[in-house]
């Protein structure tokens, strides 16, 4: 059953998504060859916890980690080890957040130095066909209408859209109704109304769409060991459009990018 939220709920959503780009924004300033992703990962828990939250992942589903950490062919679920990153890697970060009793989802896929241009546009694309999705996310719209937008997009440049893999509902349950998948048909699937909150998160391969679990009962691969790139948002319903409750802000100012690909998402509606 889908949990609609009141604009109060929303806002107290908002601070929990808030904390979660804040931490992608200090882990993107470490996000370097040679650093671990154990390394990262207790940066995390320390800044969540030292903000008032806690990690939403840990202990999730007996998850052991704060992150999810899924370097180069990994697409989602990796667990933060010793292994230092290198230069030409890609990283997924997905990063939870428990406050005021509802959650934070929120991922970016790091460049760690130079990597080289096919992955590059791979991540170019992965991140523009969030927003493309996200401009579906509307009152009347349905679910299918954002899987296909996000769907044509990717494969329209020859990528591969995971279909086992989707994005949900968000509230004081990590994942809610309703699933949010990355592919399908325009018309289908749940209609969207006032009050909804979800994470649309585009998990794109390079090759394949398909994909495979390591024995860790966690790790999940390309089917065809090339790079995947992941990129995840917090999105409300608020007067029929979407709002971002999440933002990548934070971490361009520590990369030095200027961005103004959130403005069309951002209505000022704070709840007095």
């Amino acid at each position: 059953m889908i949990k609609i939220k009141t604009l109060e709920e929303i806002e107290l959503m908002r601070e929990s998504a808030l904390i979660v780009s804040k931490t992608l924004g200090v882990l993107a300033a470490e996000v370097k060859p040679g650093v671990t992703t154990l390394q990262l990962d207790k940066i995390a828990e320390e800044f969540i916890r030292d903000h008032g939250a806690e990690p939403g992942f840990l202990g999730l589903y007996d998850f052991p980690n704060t992150l999810c950490m899924s370097p180069n062919a990994q697409v989602v679920h990796g667990i933060p080890n010793d292994t230092p990153l290198e230069e030409g890697d890609i990283i997924s970060i997905d990063c939870g957040a428990l406050k005021n009793g509802f959650y934070g989802d929120h991922a970016y896929t790091f460049e760690v130095g130079e990597v080289a241009a096919e992955t590059k546009e791979l991540l170019k694309t992965t991140k523009e066909s969030l927003y493309v999705g996200i401009r579906e996310f509307r009152a009347g719209n349905r679910v299918g209408d954002v899987g296909y937008a996000i769907q044509q997009y990717c494969e329209s440049r020859g990528y591969g859209v995971v279909r086992e893999l989707v994005g949900h509902g968000l509230g004081r349950k990590m994942h809610e109704d309703p699933e949010m998948p990355n592919y399908g048909r325009r018309g289908r699937g749940k209609k969207f109304v006032e009050g909804m909150v979800v994470a649309i998160e585009p998990m794109i391969n390079l090759g394949t769409h398909r994909i495979k679990q390591l024995r860790d009962g966690w790790t999940i691969l390309t089917a065809d060991g090339k790079p995947s790139a992941h990129f995840e948002h917090d999105v409300a319903i608020v007067n029929g459009k979407p709002e971002l409750l999440s933002t990548f802000k934070y971490v361009y100012e520590a990369l030095g990018i200027e961005s103004n690909e959130e403005d069309e998402f951002r209505q000022k509606v704070a709840a007095s």
